[in-house]
């Protein structure tokens, strides 16, 4: 088995209401935040990206984990929104760390589950002994057009996974599954500066038939069931989303309340299952079991079966918490969003 060495989280301080952005466009303010459960997000300042995100999360993984970032073998980015279309984030996040140059590197695109792909990778490179470590990122500064209903959602964080050892993690890593099928839910063509939906293919189809079926084959595989668990994590695209998951799977609301963030910092897409997960980390005890199951839009689900070990106690204050960064926030208003987003074009 492998497991979680280290991670981190890191969340933009800017923040913006999602009434304030309906007011622009003449929606109103309870509808939109009543109808998305999403009551502000998190907007990446002017001079972050998924490079910056990405190396702020691994930094504070670095500190929990208490290695040498040279004994990274492979680090992954996962993201929707990398900074050059022909560039890698990963050697830029590899360098910035001082882990070059011996390790493999890539970036991942999977809508909103490039990073736990990523996880799901370093996790068998460790377990064939073919690397000793390896970091897993997902990160975003997603974007949705101006006036479109993703804009009340898209927004920027990110989290950062050292996968290591069983016997050295805070996290053992037990079994992973997935469940992929090709649904056209979302797409954005080169080129093209704001991503597409197709708005039936979004819930049913798409979000709910991944989800709940990638969960029931990883319970399946595992040979457990939902009252197992501590703690549950889904994908979370929206604030209602996750809450009618776990409804069909019978979860009880209590088991996913410490990883749904989106209703405070919106849908962070690669990072919004991984940030979830750097929240329960930071408060679950020894002995406790997590589920996650992430979603990616095109579509796919990645889900993990987690068991927190003694040594979460040790590594847990070495780095800011999840919850700090939430609640670290400045408010802007909707013009320097479109400023900071580069949301002007001419």
């Amino acid at each position: 088995m492998a497991g979680i060495i280290g991670y981190g989280a890191y969340i933009p301080v800017y923040r913006i209401k999602t009434g304030d952005i309906a007011t622009v466009w003449g929606e109103d303010r309870d509808r939109i935040e009543k109808g998305l459960g999403i009551i502000e997000k998190a907007v990446g300042g002017v001079d972050e990206d998924t490079t910056t995100i990405s190396v702020e999360a691994a930094r504070n993984a670095i500190a929990r984990a208490g290695i040498n970032p040279k004994k990274l073998g492979a680090l992954y980015v996962g993201s929707e929104s990398h900074p050059y279309a022909v560039k890698p984030t990963g050697t830029m996040v590899a360098e910035a760390l001082g882990a070059t140059p011996n390790l493999t590197s890539a970036d991942l695109e999977f809508a909103c589950k490039a990073g736990t792909a990523g996880m799901q990778i370093v996790m068998a490179m460790v377990d064939s002994k073919m690397i000793g470590y390896g970091m897993a990122i997902g990160a975003d500064t997603a974007q949705g057009r101006p006036g479109d209903a993703l804009e009340y959602s898209a927004a920027s964080g990110g989290a950062a996974y050292i996968i290591g050892p069983a016997n050295e993690s805070a996290a053992t890593l037990d079994a992973t599954c997935s469940f992929t099928t090709d649904t056209p839910d979302f797409w954005r063509r080169q080129q093209a500066d704001y991503p597409s939906h197709g708005g039936r293919f979004t819930g049913k189809p798409a979000y709910f038939k991944h989800v709940i079926s990638a969960t029931e084959a990883l319970l399946e595989k595992t040979g457990t069931k939902v009252s197992d668990y501590d703690y549950v994590i889904f994908h979370q695209p929206n604030g209602k989303f996750p809450l009618e998951a776990a409804r069909k799977l019978d979860v009880p609301v209590e088991k996913i309340k410490t990883g749904l963030l989106t209703p405070m910092i919106g849908n962070t897409y690669s990072g919004a299952s991984p940030l979830g997960l750097t929240a329960v980390l930071d408060e679950a005890k020894p002995g406790a079991r997590i589920l996650m199951t992430s979603f990616g839009s095109g579509a796919g689900s990645d889900s993990f079966a987690i068991t927190v070990t003694d040594r979460i106690e040790a590594i847990r204050d070495k780095a800011p918490s999840t919850k700090d960064y939430m609640t670290k926030k400045k408010y802007i208003d909707y013009a320097t969003y479109i400023k900071f987003r580069k949301k002007l074009r001419m």
